[in-house]
């Protein structure tokens, strides 16, 4: 099959060449029985590519079997994949067969893999390098022989580290592996997309399809989506039902946009630094550029003050509004700094020159002690904990980042909640 016949056939859009790439991957792995670890953030259209693997291979008449490893319970995992005897636990009340002896012959997709207890990573690392495996309760050695594509949108890297998912299970997972781009790295794609959705989900409620005017467009475009494509098919047909006017402004669209100003952060695409990171560093990263944007709020507010006061000379400060008095105030006793981003995407921290009245007269004082990221990310996260009365699942909502991240950053930082 061609790449466009591939596209067609499983509905995937768009021209991004990342895409493509990971479409052309999977179209060349799919006649062999490697495994196959597919990577991207949650969203992005993992489930897609196994079944492209299997519909082009040998094993297509086989069967097909889809298992989300993060939605079954631990206790029950084992059980689901290679099945147990009668009487083996409490409420087996007959045997049954697992997954790896049921699509024997075909391939089995284990969605979140990186979520399979450690005691299960070691029974998969078994079938993978021997075919075998035994029943929950039994002592008697199978034989499978099924195909395994994986996907995950963990830092492996990090969960090795920490001892949560075995070293060499991950090896022999990635044999080969498929990276799928985010849709803020697919610009060119997010208004096709967009108007696909809209279309289809006008056929389905028989209604017009919704259209964006220019500036409207413009904001879909440079959002963040944090949800990738999953998120941005909600969103439009969230629109297509509530909005009764069929073109969308951007006064409109912004009401869908969650967390618009703050998450239309820089996204860096063609630095070694952005191919060589994960999921994972990139939440970090999201966290790093809030900070940094909102300080540069600060600073804005700092520079028109300071030109106010160079214009109008001394007795500024007298006759400046209690905001600008209260923002230099507040500048000066919390020495807040600013990012300086330099041409090679270095981020230098260092503190403006602020203004203080001293003897009636303003003396310009250069402030040179600087303050760390590190204490700057701390603050944060305790100041969203605390807003949120420790709750991480709306503190991490708050910052921007995943739950599991910020989970990993309280224990880093030792931050007491």
């Amino acid at each position: 099959m061609t790449l466009q016949d591939i596209k067609q056939r499983f509905g995937i859009m768009g021209n991004n060449p990342l895409l493509e790439r990971a479409i052309d991957v999977a179209r060349q792995v799919a006649p062999t029985d490697l495994n196959v670890l597919i990577n991207g953030e949650s969203g992005t259209g993992k489930e897609v590519f196994p079944q492209i693997i299997h519909q082009n291979s040998s094993r297509k008449h086989g069967q097909y079997i889809a298992v989300n490893c993060g939605a079954i319970p631990e206790g029950t995992i084992d059980s689901e994949l290679f099945g147990h005897e009668k009487g083996s636990f409490t409420g087996a009340h007959e045997a049954r067969k697992g997954y790896f002896e049921v699509a024997d012959g075909g391939t089995i997709f284990l969605d979140e893999v990186g979520e399979l207890p450690l005691t299960t990573q070691a029974r998969l690392l078994r079938v993978l390098e021997t075919g075998e495996y035994i029943r929950v309760g039994s002592s008697k050695v199978q034989k499978t022989n099924v195909r395994v594509v994986a996907a995950t949108n963990i830092n492996f890297n990090v969960a090795i580290e920490k001892g949560k998912f075995r070293e060499d299970l991950y090896y022999r997972l990635n044999t080969v592996p498929i990276n799928l781009p985010p849709l803020r790295e697919r610009k060119d794609d997010i208004y096709l997309l967009f108007r696909k959705f809209a279309s289809d989900f006008a056929t389905k409620y028989r209604m017009p399809a919704v259209k964006l005017t220019p500036d409207a467009e413009h904001a879909l475009v440079n959002y963040y989506w944090p949800g990738n494509i999953r998120q941005l098919k909600n969103i439009t047909e969230q629109i297509s039902i509530i909005e009764k006017e069929r073109e969308i402004n951007l006064e409109s669209i912004l009401q869908y946009l969650p967390n618009y100003h703050t998450n239309t952060l820089p996204a860096i695409t063609n630095s070694s630094f952005a191919n060589s990171t994960n999921s994972a560093d990139m939440s970090e990263r999201d966290l790093l550029y809030k900070v940094l944007f909102d300080m540069k709020k600060d600073l804005n507010d700092l520079k028109k003050v300071v030109h106010d006061i160079v214009q109008v000379g001394g007795s500024a400060l007298g006759n400046l509004p209690s905001d600008d008095l209260q923002t230099i105030d507040r500048l000066y006793h919390n020495e807040s700094n600013f990012p300086v981003v330099t041409g090679n995407n270095d981020v230098k921290i260092h503190n403006p020159i602020i203004v203080k009245e001293t003897n009636g007269f303003n003396q310009p004082i250069v402030v040179e002690e600087s303050l760390s990221l590190q204490d700057k990310e701390i603050d944060m996260i305790k100041k969203a904990l605390k807003k949120h009365k420790g709750k991480r699942k709306y503190a991490s909502q708050e910052l921007g980042i995943s739950e599991r991240t910020l989970y990993r950053k309280i224990n880093e930082y030792n931050i007491e909640e």
